[in-house]
């Protein structure tokens, strides 16, 4: 896994991904999740960022 991304137009701003994964995701300006990294995952927070993916309610991170 190399990115992560937010998508801005389906996060509800519950919370479960920046729980899981706040090394790599956090709440923007607007009260939704976004990449706090910059899309990138950083080595080491792959299962983190996973285990949010496959958390969110909505579906609202996309990995690649």
């Amino acid at each position: 896994m190399k990115k992560a991304v937010v998508k801005k137009d389906v996060c509800i701003g519950c919370g479960l991904c920046t729980s899981i994964a706040s090394e790599v995701f956090g709440f923007g300006d607007d009260g939704l999740a976004e990449n706090i990294v910059g899309g990138e995952v950083p080595a080491g927070s792959e299962d983190a960022v996973k285990e949010a993916a496959e958390s969110c309610p909505v579906n609202a991170i996309e990995t690649e």
